[in-house]
């Protein structure tokens, strides 16, 4: 899984690179003009979002050769078929759940979610169009694909909800928005070194 997401990073890092540069530009001119606070970790999360819509469209909607299309429209029918531990468990069922986390987590974020209800019909809609589409490019509709993406953006909730609750009983001073930029300035260096390899622009 974890080189599917770094493949797809190679080959989108352009629209990567130009999406991030173009938006950030808009984003800090607008603040410069509206003169509101700039904080750096909020924006930094925001990218990382867009980010991940884009690689996430990236994964979902790249036809493989071995894809033969068709739908399945039977719960578990497709999670059953795999053996647990298996490669293909862990790619298809396990890594179903993993990729719609961050989609649950950020979108929590956004909307103020407190109810697992407030993200279930998001997730649901999005999955559903997802699905609707692959099987329009050539790839499946497979009702096991979306219940295993409403899961990962449960889980991306719950994950949200946890570390909300945690930040509240934290010191005060771990509660304060430079330490948290800190640390995204330290992730914002570790991501451009990263894309700065991809490009064969610096080497480590």
């Amino acid at each position: 899984m974890l080189q599917t997401v770094q493949n797809a990073i190679s080959s989108t890092w352009p629209m990567l690179v130009i999406f991030v540069v173009i938006l950030s530009t808009i984003r800090l001119t607008y603040l410069s003009i509206h003169k509101e606070k700039f904080i750096f970790y909020k924006e930094f999360l925001n990218l990382i979002f867009i980010i991940y819509v884009l690689l996430l469209y990236q994964l979902l909607t790249n036809v493989e050769t071995n894809t033969s299309g068709g739908y399945n429209i039977i719960p578990f029918t497709e999670i059953t078929r795999y053996e647990v531990g298996s490669k293909l468990f862990m790619y298809n069922v396990i890594g179903n759940i993993v990729i719609f986390i961050p989609f649950g987590y950020f979108v929590s974020g956004y909307i103020k979610a407190s109810k697992v209800s407030h993200i279930l019909a998001v997730s649901v809609i999005s999955s559903l169009t997802v699905e609707v589409v692959q099987l329009q490019i050539g790839r499946s509709f497979d009702i096991d694909d979306i219940i295993l993406n409403v899961c990962g953006a449960i889980i991306g909730f719950l994950l949200y909800i946890g570390l909300c609750a945690i930040k509240k009983h934290l010191p005060k001073f771990l509660q304060r928005d430079f330490v948290y930029n800190i640390v995204c300035i330290v992730l914002t260096i570790l991501i451009v070194l990263y894309f700065l390899k991809i490009m064969g622009i610096w080497w480590f």
